[in-house]
C-alpha cells in the first residue's frame, strides 16, 4: 500500500484544495463570463463532460455545488457495477478505469479505494485544463435567466452569473433542468403507463414471476412483528414502517428507492476508526433489525465488496431485509430545500452509524455476526477532512425527465431499440427497497425491490438527454435522464453515467457549431463524433468479454 501511495504522490500531483470547503477554484472565473458550454454537476459525469468539451477546445466552466470532484465514484461507490461487461463504455470513462487500474498496477480493477479515484479524476482535470468551481450550489428560486426558450445565464447562491451558449444539468438531482421549467416526474410509474411488469408498487410477498427467483435477497424471510409492543397494533409502529390500506402491485406513486451513505470500511487496525455510538441514540431506531435477527434470520446484513489496494478496505453495501438502507426517510428529498436535504442527509447517517454500531455490539445481534460486524471501522486514510465519514450521499433515484423518449423496461428487455443511442446500458434493473410496510398478516415486508438483468447491452437514446421539443433548446441532462422508475434502475450506473455525459459535450459542441437546438442535432453526425471519441454507443459492436481475475468480487458472509 504504501508503493502504491508513493506511486500516487508522484502521479497526481493537482493538490486537493477543493476540499478546504471555503475556496473556490485557483482557476477563478471572470465575473460575468460567457463559455461556449456551463456544466452545473456533482457527479462524475460532469467531469468527463468538461473534460470532453475542452479537449475539444471549447470553452468550458464546470460549476460543482460540493467541494470535490467525481461524485459517488469517489465518495464511497467503490465497486463498481456492471456484471462484467466493461467493454460497454470506452471514451474518458473507460480512461478513468484505466488510471484507477494503472495506480494499481494492474490490467483492470472495478473496485477501488475512494481516494485512488478522486486523485485519478483530479489528474484528469488538470490534464485537460478545466475550470472548476467548488462549493457554487445553483439559486434555484431565481438563479436561471431564460431568453425565450433557451437558458442564457445562471447564477449561483454565492451571485456569481455564469453565461453560456449550451447548459449540462450533470447533477444527481435534476435542479437545473427543474429550474429551467423542463418536464420532469419522481417516484414509480404504475404498470400500464408503459406497459412494464416490473412497474410501480412491488409486494415482496406476491408475484412468484422469473425476476423474483431470488425474491429473499432484500426481502423478509421470517415473521417479523412491526408494532411498539409486539401483537398489540394499538401500541403503534415501530420508526419508519407504513400502515396503508392499498398496496396493489404495479400501482404508482411518488415514492423512491432508499438512499445510504455507502461507507469505506477496514479491519486493519492500524488504519481502522472505530464507529462509536451515535449522539442521540435510540435502540427502537434499530428495533425492526433486531427483532429480524430474533425471529431467526442470521444473515449477515451487507454486501461487502473489498477494494483494491490494501486487502482491508471494503465497500459496505445494502442486503437482506434490514441493512444501511434507510427506506422511506428520502421521498422528500428530490424536491426538498437545501436545508431540508441537509437534513435528511444527517439523519442517514445518524441511522447507519447506529446501524453499524448496534450490529457490533447489541447482545441481541447473534454472536457471530456482532463478532464480524466488530471487525469493521471507518478508514481513517479515506476522506481525512470528514472524519473517515463519505462526503455524499447515495442519491440513487430523484428526478428524471420526462422528453420525448422515455427509455422504459422495453429498452433494457431489447423489445425496443433507440435508434440514437449514446451510450449502452447493461446493468439489472434494480431498486432498492422503497418501504417497509405491514401486511394483511400484521407482520413486516419490503415492498419495491426489483431486480432483472437485461438479455444483452442496450442503448440509450439521445432523446432521453435532451428536453422535449418544445422545451429548453440548450440544455442536456444526463444523470436524471428520460427514463422510467425501473429502466433509471439499470441505466443509473456510474460508468454508464460518465459516457452519457461525454456524449452530451459533444452533441452540444455540434449544436454550437451548427448554430441548432439540442433537437434539432443531426444523429448520423454526431454518430461519427461519438465513434471518433472512442464512445461505444451500438450495441451490435460491443464484445462481450470475460472480467479479469484479479477483479474482487462481492462477499457475502
Amino acid at each position: 500500500m504504501k508503493t502504491i501511495l508513493r506511486i500516487l504522490s508522484i502521479l497526481f500531483l493537482s493538490p486537493l484544495g477543493a476540499l478546504s470547503g471555503a475556496e473556490e477554484s485557483k482557476q477563478a472565473p471572470q465575473p460575468d463570463a460567457s463559455y461556449d458550454l456551463v456544466i452545473y454537476g456533482d457527479s462524475s459525469g460532469a467531469v468527463t463532460a468538461a473534460i470532453s468539451a475542452k479537449r475539444e477546445g471549447r470553452s468550458v466552466i464546470l460549476v460543482n455545488p460540493t467541494s470535490f470532484p467525481g461524485g459517488i465514484s469517489v465518495s464511497g461507490l467503490g465497486a463498481t457495477d456492471f456484471l462484467g461487461r466493461q467493454a460497454t463504455f470506452g471514451g474518458i470513462a473507460g480512461e478513468f478505469y484505466a488510471g484507477v487500474s494503472a495506480a494499481y498496477g494492474q490490467s483492470f480493477v472495478s473496485s477501488f479505494e475512494p481516494h485512488v479515484g478522486l486523485q485519478v479524476f483530479q489528474k484528469m482535470i488538470a490534464d485537460a485544463g478545466v475550470t472548476v468551481v467548488y462549493n457554487a450550489m445553483l439559486d434555484r428560486r431565481s438563479g436561471v435567466k431564460m431568453n425565450g426558450k433557451r437558458i442564457e445565464a445562471i447564477t449561483t447562491l454565492s451571485g456569481t452569473t455564469y453565461r453560456g451558449k449550451m447548459f449540462i444539468d450533470a447533477t444527481y438531482v435534476g435542479d437545473l433542468m427543474a429550474a429551467a421549467g423542463v418536464s420532469y416526474t419522481v417516484g414509480r410509474e404504475p404498470e400500464k403507463q408503459y406497459d412494464e411488469d416490473m412497474a410501480g408498487v412491488r409486494r415482496g410477498d406476491t408475484n412468484p414471476r422469473v425476476h423474483y427467483t431470488q425474491r429473499d435477497k432484500d426481502h423478509f424471510i421470517k415473521d417479523v412483528d412491526p408494532y411498539i409492543v409486539p401483537g398489540d397494533p394499538k401500541s403503534g409502529l415501530l420508526p419508519h414502517i407504513y400502515k396503508i390500506d392499498d398496496l396493489t402491485n404495479g400501482k404508482g406513486d411518488k415514492k423512491i428507492q432508499a438512499y445510504t451513505y455507502r461507507v469505506c470500511l477496514t479491519t486493519d487496525p492500524n488504519l481502522r476508526i472505530p464507529i462509536a455510538k451515535p449522539e442521540g441514540y435510540r435502540e427502537i431506531d434499530h428495533e425492526l433489525l433486531l427483532r429480524n435477527f430474533d425471529a431467526g434470520d442470521t444473515r449477515f446484513p451487507a454486501l461487502i465488496a473489498p477494494l483494491a489496494g490494501t486487502g482491508s478496505k471494503v465497500d459496505w453495501n445494502n442486503m437482506h431485509a434490514v441493512g444501511s438502507d434507510f427506506p422511506g426517510t428520502n421521498w422528500d428529498y428530490p424536491e426538498a430545500t437545501y436545508e431540508k436535504r441537509s437534513e435528511i442527509e444527517k439523519a442517514h447517517e445518524n441511522y447507519i452509524r447506529g446501524f453499524l454500531w448496534t450490529m457490533a455490539n447489541s447482545p441481541r445481534v447473534p454472536e457471530e455476526v456482532r463478532a464480524k460486524a466488530a471487525t469493521y471501522g471507518l478508514a481513517k486514510d479515506e476522506f481525512t477532512n470528514n472524519g473517515g465519514w463519505p462526503w455524499m450521499l447515495y442519491i440513487r433515484e430523484a428526478r428524471r425527465m420526462v422528453g420525448d423518449y422515455v427509455m422504459t423496461q422495453h429498452d433494457c428487455d431489447g423489445t425496443r431499440i433507440a435508434p440514437d443511442p449514446v451510450a449502452l446500458g447493461s446493468f439489472g434493473m434494480d431498486s432498492h427497497v422503497v418501504q417497509h410496510f405491514v401486511t394483511e398478516r400484521g407482520f413486516c415486508i419490503s415492498d419495491g425491490v426489483i431486480w432483472r438483468t437485461p438479455p444483452k447491452p442496450y442503448g440509450i437514446s439521445y432523446r432521453s438527454i435532451i428536453p422535449k421539443k418544445g422545451e429548453c433548446e440548450n440544455l442536456f441532462s444526463t444523470i436524471c435522464l428520460g427514463a422510467s422508475h425501473v429502466a433509471h434502475g439499470s441505466i443509473r450506473m456510474e460508468p454508464v453515467l460518465m459516457a452519457i455525459s461525454q456524449s452530451a459535450a459533444i452533441a452540444a459542441g455540434m449544436a454550437i457549431d451548427h448554430k441548432t437546438s439540442v433537437q434539432d442535432v443531426a444523429y448520423s453526425a454526431l454518430r461519427e463524433k461519438l465513434e471518433a471519441a472512442k464512445q461505444i454507443v451500438r450495441p451490435g459492436l460491443y464484445k462481450a468479454t470475460k472480467a479479469p481475475k484479479k477483479t474482487p468480487k462481492a462477499i457475502n458472509p
